[in-house]
C-alpha cells in the first residue's frame, strides 16, 4: 500500500483535505436549486463509497508495504470493522445535520459553527487516543480556531432580523452537527494501529490499513443512510416531505453526477487525512483538514454572497475570523513540524 514518508507531503495532503472538505458543499448548493438536499445526499453517499473503493484497489493494493486491500479484509477483526463502520454512522448523522443547516442557513453559517466546533472536539479526542505532536502548539492553535468561531457567531448576529428564525434553526443544527462530527474521526483511527510500519506485527492482528478502514467507514455511511436519510425525507427539518420516487423521476443525469462528484470530493479529503495522519499525527491531520471551515466561509462570503444584506461593519468581524483561523491552523501545522 502507498504510505506517506515525509512530513511536508503529509501537510500538503492535509491542505488538500482542507480544500476538499471546504468545497464539496458547493455541489449541494448547485443541486439545491433543482431538488431537495435529501435527494442529493443519496448520490453524495454513493460518491464517497465509490472513491474509497477506488483508492483501496489502487493505492491501497500497490507496493510492498503493508497488506493489500483484499488481504487486509480477510484478516480484519469484527471489532476493527465495527469501529470503522461506527465512525461512518456517527459521521452520517452529523453530516445530515450539516447538509440541513447549509440548506436552511447557508455555508457561511453552517461550516464555521458546525465544523469549527467539530475541529475543537475532534482534535482533543483524537489526540487523547493517538497522541503525537507538541500539545501546547496544538491546543493553542485549537484555541485560536475556537476564538474564530465566536467571532463568526458575532458576525451572524448582524444579519437582518428577517432571517433570524431561519438562522437560529441553522445554528442549532450546526451545533448538534459539531458535537457529533467531533466524535467520528477517533472511531475510524481506533480501527488502525498507531503506526502503519507496525501493521504486520502480531500485536496488531485484526487491525485495518487506512484504505480498508476508509471502505468500511464509507459502508457505514451508505448503509445507515437508509435509516437516517429516509427519516429526514419523511420528517424534514423544513418544508414538505420528500417522496423517494422523486430520486428516480426528478433527478437528471447531471443532478445525480453533481451529487456523486460532491461525495467523491469529500472522500478524497477524508482519505488524504487518514493516509497523512500516520506521519503527521491524526490529531494534526484532522485539525488541519477541518480548516475547511475557513475555505467554506470564503465560498459563502465571496462567492455565494451570503452576507450581502449584513451591515458593512460586519466585514471587520469576518476579516478577524479569517485571521484567527489562519493563525490557529498555522500553529496546528507546526505542532509536529519536527516529524
Amino acid at each position: 500500500m502507498f504510505s506517506v514518508q515525509s512530513y511536508p507531503l503529509a501537510v500538503t495532503m492535509c491542505i488538500i483535505t482542507m480544500l476538499c472538505w471546504g468545497s464539496w458543499a458547493n455541489t449541494q448548493k448547485l443541486a439545491s436549486k433543482e431538488w431537495r438536499f435529501q435527494l442529493f445526499y443519496w448520490d453524495y453517499c454513493i460518491g464517497v463509497l465509490f472513491l474509497t473503493l477506488l483508492f483501496a484497489v489502487t493505492l491501497g493494493s500497490m507496493g510492498a508495504t503493508g497488506r493489500s486491500f483484499f488481504e487486509d479484509v480477510g484478516q480484519a477483526s469484527v471489532k476493527s470493522i465495527a469501529f470503522a463502520m461506527a465512525g461512518g454512522v456517527v459521521f452520517n448523522i452529523a453530516n445530515i445535520l450539516l447538509v440541513a443547516a447549509i440548506d436552511i442557513a447557508g455555508m457561511a453559517v453552517a461550516f464555521p459553527v458546525g465544523i469549527g466546533l467539530a475541529l475543537v472536539i475532534g482534535v482533543v479526542t483524537t489526540y487523547i487516543d493517538k497522541p503525537k505532536g507538541d500539545p501546547v502548539l496544538l491546543f493553542v492553535g485549537v484555541a485560536f480556531v475556537a476564538a474564530a468561531i465566536v467571532v463568526d457567531a458575532l458576525a451572524y448576529r448582524k444579519l437582518p432580523s428577517a432571517g433570524k428564525k431561519t438562522t437560529t434553526k441553522g445554528i442549532v443544527l450546526s451545533i448538534l452537527c459539531g458535537v457529533l462530527m467531533g466524535q467520528f474521526f477517533p472511531l475510524v483511527t481506533h480501527s488502525m494501529p498507531t503506526k502503519m510500519a507496525e501493521i504486520s506485527l502480531s500485536t496488531n492482528a485484526g487491525l485495518l490499513t487506512p484504505y480498508t478502514a476508509l471502505v468500511f467507514f464509507a459502508l457505514g455511511l451508505f448503509l445507515s443512510s437508509f435509516v437516517f436519510n429516509t427519516l429526514v425525507m419523511l420528517w424534514p427539518f423544513s418544508g414538505e416531505r420528500v417522496p423517494l420516487r422523486d430520486y428516480f423521476t426528478k433527478g437528471s443525469p447531471r443532478l445525480h453526477l453533481v451529487g456523486i462528484v460532491g461525495g467523491a470530493i469529500w472522500g478524497v479529503g477524508m482519505s488524504f487525512s487518514i493516509i497523512a495522519g500516520d506521519k503527521a499525527g491524526y490529531a494534526i491531520s484532522y485539525g488541519l483538514g477541518q480548516g475547511a471551515t475557513m475555505v467554506a466561509a470564503f465560498w459563502g462570503v465571496f462567492i455565494w454572497h451570503e452576507f450581502r444584506e449584513a451591515p458593512k461593519d460586519t466585514n471587520r468581524l469576518l476579516a478577524l475570523m479569517f485571521g484567527l483561523f489562519i493563525v490557529g491552523l498555522s500553529m496546528i501545522v507546526y505542532a509536529n513540524s519536527g516529524g
